[in-house]
């Protein structure tokens, strides 16, 4: 596998248990397994930055409002963080802070500690003092609205005492104590029980309410619940911790919010403070970690100073002045039964772990990832061998190692598949690659409806009423092959009409559905045409760029000819790059994909992209070259994209500004060559202060 396929493979891994997590809370793997995922994700993209994408999941939020539940948009986006597992990525965390804000080694950074919960975290709107609405945190831009829930819990307060701010915001966490957690725990297998009893006695009930898993899963599924009445019954708690979007900043740092966090009423975290040693916090904690009330999965730690934390800002999915150091990950031992091969969209074969059940850090999990054929031989793993499983994360398992067998002999080793299981074509592995794939192309059902579920999907064209098992049944009639075909449904309403569980409610839901697609921002567009390597962040600078989708198709398919100028703008959008110019560019060089591509335009007219409003540079591309003395070029970078302008790497005609420091270089000269306007430094900040 080439660096760029596993990347691939991780962040596609990555967001399938993102949602289990966040959107069904029925994670299959623990957050040993996830992080170990994520920091496999982390070193490929330092390794190789011109394949890290801004829509990797090492840079984005993860989760989306789910339905039964009003939408809610926050006023201040609600972020991830990152992680650090050791003292090495702490040092290097601090070491990124200095660099970013220009400091000496004399000067001191001061942190907060808090102990990370694991919980659910919630947007809290105060207006006037007053609580006026609450939703959870979703895919940081919007959640579940959540209000009537959250009132019934008795840590939240209603009402702020004293002089507040007008308007604000207050991030916190929604738990469930281990001692709460185990008794509703038994009450819920209880209840589970008795209702197998009843069914077993010939009554007919309705769908089972599944025994929650660890305390996390109890708290996210107990204020998710459509009847406040029933949240109101279940033992939730809440710490408060943070602040969004504010009308005025009450005070100077963030230990100082924290105290006025508990002066306004809220619950803070008792163990949290200031600390000058976050080695030693870190051990302190860990060792107090089993006596504790609550579940937490580490530290967060936050720069002390709002200044700072404002300079700063963030980069992705996380802020650049806070990170969460998880404790190791949990491990245990089960049996493999049998591996298993996965079609991924791209035609990509991933092996994958078939095991006994087996409970790792109060998450049953049957499934793990073995990531490639190069993993499996490295690790020897064969089906009926005992194996040590951990989770890295919060979300995907790994096998970590083989045991000796207790009695009897091993099975042979595994042999990667010369076939498709999905359609029997010959499965290639191309030299320097770890991936195999299958040479079926469009032809092999699992990639064609891998692509067609992740067109319809909620991030992409968003057309509720095709899910999975519509989807296989319509492609095995041969109704549904190409996206295109979606928009053909319609015409097919009398058989549509003959299937099974198709009734003329559910049908009519979906054509109103497809019709509702047929105009979509130029950004969900692009997503959904399922590029390699174009996620949605990548989407969104594409779209960005060009504006139109005639505008994007004619300038990829004069993108072709390498060297030539098209190719050469498109490689130079900052976030793009030329590793992943080669991935759109072969999308659209390949006949079949741009016919299937023209087809879909004659049913969906895609939005052209919004103009980024107000800001100094609204709309305007800018490429930084030489140093600059009052800030780091990534300071000045972020500064002119909170000002609505967009970065490139490399100077074009469609090039605004170009800012130079000192040392130039060749940037400058090709502007000069150009005609693009030439700012210095001083001008540079002159525009950012009108």
């Amino acid at each position: 596998m080439t660096p760029a396929e596993e990347i691939a493979f991780l962040s596609a891994e990555i967001r399938r248990h993102d949602r289990l997590y966040y959107e069904a809370d029925a994670p299959e793997i623990d957050d040993a397994a996830y992080d170990g995922l994520m920091r496999r994700l982390r070193t490929l993209e330092a390794a190789h930055p011109e394949l890290a994408s801004p829509d990797s999941p090492t840079r984005r939020v993860s989760g989306a409002a789910a339905e039964g539940f009003r939408k809610s948009r926050h006023l201040a986006p609600m972020l991830s963080l990152d992680n650090a597992f050791g003292p090495a990525d702490f040092t290097e965390f601090t070491a990124s802070i200095r660099r970013f804000l220009r400091l000496g080694e004399e000067e001191a950074l001061d942190f907060v500690a808090e102990p990370k919960i694991d919980g659910l975290s919630v947007n809290l709107l105060y207006e006037g003092g007053r609580f006026v609405k609450g939703a959870t945190r979703g895919d940081g831009a919007e959640g579940e609205d959540v209000t009537e829930n959250l009132l019934t819990l008795a840590d939240l307060p209603r009402d702020l005492p004293g002089e507040v701010p007008e308007r604000i915001e207050i991030r916190g966490e929604v738990f469930m104590d281990r001692a709460d957690f185990a008794a509703f725990r038994a009450q819920q297998q209880k209840a589970a029980e008795e209702r197998e009893a009843r069914r077993e006695r010939g009554e007919k009930l309705g769908p089972a309410v599944p025994v929650p898993v660890n305390p996390r899963n109890a708290a996210a599924g107990s204020l998710r619940q459509l009847d406040p009445q029933v949240t109101a019954q279940r033992p939730l708690r809440l710490f408060a911790y943070a602040m969004g979007a504010a009308s005025a900043v009450p005070v100077d740092t963030h230990w100082q919010w924290l105290e006025w966090l508990s002066a306004k009423g809220f619950r803070v975290n008792p163990l949290s403070a200031r600390v000058t040693d976050p080695e030693a916090f870190q051990a302190r904690i860990a060792a107090e970690r089993p006596a504790l009330a609550y579940e937490i999965d580490g530290v967060v730690y936050k720069l002390d100073r709002l200044d700072w934390q404002a300079r700063l800002g963030f980069v992705g999915r996380a802020p650049r002045w806070a990170i969460a150091w998880k404790f190791p990950a949990e491990r245990a031992t089960t049996t493999l039964r049998r591996i298993e091969i996965q079609v991924g969209r791209t035609g990509a074969l991933t092996p994958r772990a078939v095991m006994d059940p087996v409970a790792v850090g109060g998450v049953t999990v049957t499934h793990a990832t073995l990531h490639n054929e190069d993993e499996v031989s490295r690790l020897d793993v064969r089906e009926g061998d005992r194996v040590t499983i951990q989770r890295a994360g919060d979300v995907i398992p790994q096998v970590v190692e083989a045991l000796p067998p207790l009695h009897g002999a091993r099975a042979a080793p595994w042999v990667p598949p010369a076939t498709c299981p999905a359609c029997g074509a010959h499965a290639a592995r191309v030299n320097g690659e770890v991936v195999r794939r299958c040479t079926g192309g469009l032809t092999c059902p699992a990639q064609a409806t891998e692509r067609l579920k992740h067109f319809v999907s909620r991030r992409a064209m968003d057309i509720e009423g095709l899910g999975e098992e519509r989807i296989l049944l319509l492609h095995d009639k041969g109704w549904l092959g190409a996206p295109a075909d979606i928009f053909r449904l319609p015409a097919r309403e009398a058989e549509l009409r003959t299937l099974e569980g198709w009734g003329e409610l559910s049908i009519r839901n979906l054509f109103r559905a497809i019709a509702a697609r047929r105009t979509v921002p130029l950004e969900r567009f692009l997503f959904a045409l399922g590029i390699r390597r174009i996620g949605e962040q990548n989407a969104k600078l594409l779209a960005r760029h060009y504006g139109t989708v005639e505008r994007w198709r004619a300038a990829m398919l004069a993108a072709r000819t390498v060297g030539s100028e098209a190719r050469e703008e498109l490689g130079g959008i900052a976030g793009i790059g030329p590793a992943i110019a080669t991935e759109v560019v072969e999308f659209i060089a390949e006949p079949h994909n741009l016919r299937a591509l023209d087809d879909l335009l004659g049913f969906v007219a895609p939005e052209p992209a919004q103009v980024a409003a107000g800001g100094t540079f609204a709309g305007k591309a800018l490429v930084f070259t030489g140093t600059l003395e009052t800030m780091s070029r990534a300071e000045a970078e972020a500064k002119a994209e909170a000002a609505g302008g967009r970065i490139a790497k490399s100077v074009s005609a469609r090039t605004d500004f170009v800012v130079v420091g000192a040392d130039a270089g060749s940037k400058a000269a090709k502007a000069a060559a150009l005609g693009v306007a030439v700012l210095t430094e001083g001008e540079f900040l002159q525009r950012l202060a009108t």
